[in-house]
């Protein structure tokens, strides 16, 4: 398997200056650029303290210059939000940049009030998203570009800089939902899973995907398909547990479900320290990750730690018995 590791900024109760979260997130990127992790997905949020990171193209070059191997990736780019040439030419750039170091990751978010204030309804979302994902590839693979759609006209554009990564960087669509994945699998798009679904969910979205892939006439050989996966590690099962339940609670309370408009809070809670983190001794780790890995035939794991101490954990004693060393290959998107 291969592993990442999703890279929030987040801000909890602001307890710290702001500059120091950046710097401690970048020394966690420097450990993991000396380790076995393959990538450090970067997410992008805006007018939110769960993760204050509203650019990632800034951060990721920032992390480049701190790094010599490790792979920048967007865990997401809310690509909606964008104009999808200025977004080509800042991951091009990024890509250059980082000696063709980058992965592009692309998803529409789902933050109402990130809808709202970019002015646009979650409905509208959808459409531009997959206009600008669209737009984004087809600026990189070709040399100029003209594009007629509902939200973006242009004729006859030469996009500068292209990417290092001839024709392009590897790229993946986050899918959640039927549609989505339905749409990425169309248009031949590799897709990326998320951490709200239970492991037999993400198998079963694996399998659709796959199935429907080859469907409309694309190879599913050699796809890789990044899973995000909370996880929880502690000396003890009990503690670990305890670092788990705190996790998730954070994560519904600012992220999930803020308002509540979800459903029960407490409900959701004991789901989510069940089903969608995977926690205990590095030990037992070790052991739930080998086997989701032989459930779903899972490759890559975008590992999302509920603490600093599981980061360690993770990085010192789970990721040599389970990381390979062999280079990620992508198919490139035709």
């Amino acid at each position: 398997m291969k592993f990442g590791v999703l890279q929030f900024f987040s801000w909890p109760d602001r307890r710290a200056a702001l500059a120091t979260v950046y710097r401690r997130a970048l020394e966690r990127i420097e450990i993991m650029d000396r380790s076995g992790y393959d990538a450090v997905w970067i997410t992008e949020h805006h007018f939110n303290d769960y993760s204050v990171c509203p650019s990632i193209p800034v951060m990721g070059a920032f992390v480049a210059a701190r790094t010599k191997r490790l792979h920048i990736a967007t865990g997401v780019t809310l690509a909606a939000f964008y104009h999808p040439l200025r977004l080509a030419e800042e991951v091009a750039l990024l890509d250059i940049l980082s000696g063709g170091r980058v992965y592009w990751g692309a998803g529409r978010g789902f933050d109402p009030l990130e809808f709202k204030t970019f002015g646009m309804t979650a409905e509208e979302s959808y459409p531009r998203f997959q206009e600008a994902v669209d737009i984004v590839m087809s600026a990189w693979r070709k040399q100029r570009v003209t594009y007629q759609g509902r939200y973006f006209s242009f004729e006859n554009i030469e996009v500068l800089p292209k990417p290092l990564q001839q024709p392009h960087p590897p790229m993946w669509v986050a899918a959640y939902s039927p549609t989505a994945i339905e749409w990425a699998a169309e248009r031949g798009y590799s897709i990326m899973l998320d951490p709200h679904s239970p492991i037999s969910v993400i198998g079963d979205k694996m399998e659709t995907w796959r199935r429907l892939l080859t469907s409309h006439g694309h190879g599913a050989a050699g796809r890789v398909i990044p899973t995000v996966r909370l996880v929880a590690i502690a000396d003890t099962d009990s503690k670990a547990a305890e670092v788990a339940r705190e996790g998730a609670k954070w994560i519904l309370r600012t992220y999930v479900n803020p308002s509540g408009e979800r459903g029960d809070s407490e409900t959701m809670l004991l789901r989510y320290v069940d089903s969608m983190v995977i926690h205990g001794t590095a030990e037992r780790v070790v052991e739930k990750i080998a086997r989701v890995r032989d459930e779903i035939n899972l490759d890559y794991m975008i590992t999302a730690p509920l603490s600093h101490e599981t980061f360690l954990s993770f990085t010192e004693h789970v990721l040599p018995k389970l990381a390979t060393d062999e280079p990620l290959i992508v198919p490139i998107v035709e």
